[in-house]
């Protein structure tokens, strides 16, 4: 077995943790390479991303340098806080290597969003408003056919995954992850009849920032807005379209023992938890 070890920073606190997990994979003969941008993934059964829910984002923009039939299915490790996406925490890495090697453990399919034809998204992408604007207009389009325009602080397109994440706060809905939709969820709507809408995640969605000269007037199109892909940011202005569908791959999330989609929403999110007095 060879196992890929994918992380932003270990701080020292976590350090003899990481250590221990380290001499447990040498000591059961498991091969492990450091893995950073770029680096090949070829051979290896297993991606570990060490860190957060920002760290396995970061690692599942990896495939896009590697052929992403031959991608390996990754394992979150919980070194950071909430650890939604992860699998194992600093307290359990003994056994997770167990686990790993008894094959104690399922493989769930995460769908991708493809931006344009060039980059991929596991949760969300998003544009925003800048702060010096009132409002943003999303002109959103889903097969060629138009829903609205989107008026407000911006418009979020979520996969199953990114439903729990930034659409969740917005007032999306909790998509499980093979349900074969996306949501698009507005952000600060201006009206409160435009609500969140789940789509297909066979639908090809188009988003086009639209100037306030469409509907006041005037000519501002310059002004600069925020587009998300995940944890990454970038700063556009003017007319600006997005192509968005669903990536021709998937990648696999790697849950050990008896954990699945509704353990983790119920122990991390406390989603059905009775509150009492």
């Amino acid at each position: 077995m060879k196992i890929a070890l994918y992380y932003r920073h270990i701080d020292s606190d976590d350090r003899p943790a990481f250590d221990a997990m380290c001499a447990t994979l040498q000591a059961k003969q498991i091969e492990t390479v450091l893995l950073s941008d770029g680096d090949t993934v070829d051979g290896c059964d297993y991606i570990f991303s060490i860190g957060g829910d920002g760290t396995l984002l970061s690692s599942v923009q990896l495939v896009g340098s590697h052929r992403p039939a031959s991608f390996p299915p990754i394992l979150g490790i919980n070194f950071g806080h909430l650890g939604f996406l992860t699998t194992v925490g600093r307290d359990n890495l003994q056994t997770m290597v167990d686990d790993l090697i008894e094959h104690r453990f399922t493989l769930e399919e995460r769908t991708l969003l493809e931006v344009d034809n060039k980059t991929y998204a596991l949760n969300e992408v998003f544009l925003h408003r800048p702060e010096e604007t009132s409002m943003l207009r999303t002109e959103v389009y889903v097969d060629d056919r138009y829903v609205a325009t989107y008026a407000g602080d911006g418009v979020i397109v979520a996969t199953p995954t990114g439903s729990t994440a930034y659409s969740l706060s917005c007032g999306g809905p909790i998509l499980t992850p093979d349900c074969g939709c996306f949501v698009i969820t507005p952000i600060g709507a201006h009206t409160l009849t435009l609500r969140p809408i789940i789509v297909p995640d066979s639908s090809q969605i188009r988003l086009t920032v639209v100037p306030s000269s469409h509907h006041t007037g005037t000519d501002d199109i310059d002004y600069p807005f925020t587009l998300g892909m995940d944890s990454r940011r970038a700063t556009l202005s003017g007319i600006t379209t997005l192509n968005l569908r669903r990536a021709p791959f998937s990648v696999q999330l790697v849950r050990i023992g008896h954990q699945n989609f509704f353990t983790a929403i119920r122990d991390k999110l406390m989603w059905g938890t009775e509150v009492r007095n």
